[in-house]
């Protein structure tokens, strides 16, 4: 893992290439969309991928039911940690982002689902009134 763009787009290192890759299943609030202002919870929402990812190594899992790039050119996956953490579900689950279906049904989407549940009615991270309320706009 080499850097952290926002809270679901990181840079990797691919056989000695630098590659941007777009987590699947998840949307965080904005930091630094070219033709967006930074959204609510968005700078926390960086920083704890930062704290999950930044300097670490990192394993991509691709899915089959998605397309191998979004129309940024940017590759598509599932991100893991060693003990088989996967990182794309463990923002959803601490509140650091939505659960997000671009167009089709992807894999994890039931659990990320359910992973979001607890914490909306936890109001944690983006849910709570004393941040955004789950309205990161």
């Amino acid at each position: 893992m080499t850097s952290v763009t926002d809270g679901d787009t990181i840079g990797v290192t691919i056989n000695g290439q630098s590659t941007r890759v777009r987590l699947i299943g998840i949307d965080t609030p904005e930091v630094s969309a070219p033709r967006k202002t930074v959204q609510c919870f968005g700078r926390e929402a960086s920083r704890r991928a930062t704290e999950l990812m930044d300097g670490t190594q990192v394993w991509l899992e691709y899915d089959p039911s998605q397309s191998r790039q979004d129309r940024y050119g940017r590759t598509l996956a599932y991100v893991w940690q060693a003990e088989a953490v996967l990182v794309n579900e463990k923002l959803v689950v601490e509140g650091f982002a939505h659960e997000y279906t671009y167009e089709s049904p992807y894999k994890y989407q039931d659990s990320f689902r359910e992973a979001e549940q607890p914490a909306r009615t936890s109001e944690r991270g983006l849910w709570s009134p004393a941040t955004c309320a789950g309205n990161t706009n």
